[in-house]
């Protein structure tokens, strides 16, 4: 009977040994990464895609070491259950535990689109086709395109206007693989109103221009110049100008009214009418020329006090502010004759 006893515990501690042992080896596997190359290698987890299949393809990546063992870990921690589907940027260098942590928590890859002040809606569709995120299946250029033009789609988020030109707030957007463009652009209008709902609110009471005027506006002053603290001027000549009936003779409004403008505006551009040619129409044109930023749009609702109404590049960046015609041609003679350019607002 003693002997059965005995034969029994040390088969029982054979096999307790042989499990810390086991499990000794499967935790030092686990905090050992497969290399010390920490190049980002980026993995795709479809929708439905099983666990061995998920494995194979970080074993063809190279991301893992015995396939077996990585299995078996993943299954003992219940890790294989709760894999998120999506983009993922790993490394050899992280160890299984890290990896599969990774895919649990469904800390996926978020790509960064930055869109700078004054893009146009092709500008920003230009940006998503150089970035080749769209290889990734991340919003396709030519959809976003679609969308951001479409009257419907601008009238279905609540804007009075034929398109998202204007309403594409620039600024840096962090996007997941599998983003639609409809959803791009939602986010990004969702931007603008929470920049400009506080400006629109704080207006000043006898401001008159309505939403769309407002935004048409700052674009035109996004356009004009580069210096941020010009700005209020800027729309105080072209405010000025509006109360005098005059027109803006926006050199940038003609441009974007141009298709594939050659970067040579003529005075026959200045003088053939069209809709956003502000040399041949009085007030804003149609709708905005660009996407403008924070500043151009506080400068439009709150624009400088000022008498001017003419502004000449200085070719240093900023510009040269006049009252009237006489010190405007001067001012022309100065900066821009001289170096063979044509007359400014």
């Amino acid at each position: 009977m003693k002997k059965a006893i005995m034969a029994i515990a040390t088969t029982a501690l054979v096999i307790a040994v042989l499990a810390v042992g086991f499990l000794r080896d499967l935790y030092l596997y686990a905090k050992q990464p497969a290399s010390e190359d920490a190049s980002p290698v980026m993995t795709n987890i479809d929708p439905g895609q099983s666990f061995e299949e998920i494995v194979e393809v970080l074993n063809a990546k190279g991301l893992i070491l015995r396939p077996a063992k990585f299995k078996t870990f993943a299954r003992l921690k219940k890790y294989d259950r709760d894999i998120k589907a999506g983009l993922y940027r790993l490394s050899a260098s992280m160890s299984p535990e890290e990896i599969l942590k990774t895919l649990v928590r469904g800390k996926t890859h978020h790509f960064r689109l930055t869109i700078p002040e004054g893009f146009t809606i092709s500008q920003i569709a230009e940006t998503l086709e150089g970035t080749g995120l769209e290889d990734t299946g991340l919003v396709d250029p030519a959809k976003f395109l679609c969308v951001a033009e479409s009257r419907e789609f601008a009238e279905g988020l609540g804007l009075d206007a034929d398109s998202l030109e204007g309403y594409l707030f620039p600024d840096t957007y962090f996007l997941k693989k599998g983003v639609s463009p409809e959803r791009l652009a939602q986010t990004m209008v969702a931007r603008f109103r929470q920049v400009f709902d506080p400006l629109w609110e704080t207006r000043p009471k006898d401001y008159k221009y309505s939403v769309h005027e407002t935004v048409t506006l700052a674009s035109i002053i996004e356009k004009e110049t580069g210096a941020a603290h010009e700005r209020p001027l800027i729309s105080s000549v072209f405010h000025n100008r509006m109360n005098k009936n005059m027109r803006l003779e926006s050199d940038p409004t003609v441009i974007y009214g141009i298709d594939n403008f050659s970067g040579n505006l003529t005075k026959k551009d200045l003088k053939t009418p069209a809709p956003y040619n502000t040399y041949t129409i009085r007030g804003l044109p149609p709708g905005p020329i660009a996407n403008p930023g924070l500043e151009s749009l506080r400068a439009a609702i709150f624009p400088a006090q000022s008498k001017y109404l003419f502004f000449v590049a200085k070719n240093d960046g900023t510009h040269h502010f006049s009252v009237d015609y006489r010190e405007h041609v001067k001012a022309v003679r100065k900066y821009q004759l001289g170096n063979g350019k044509k007359d400014q607002n």
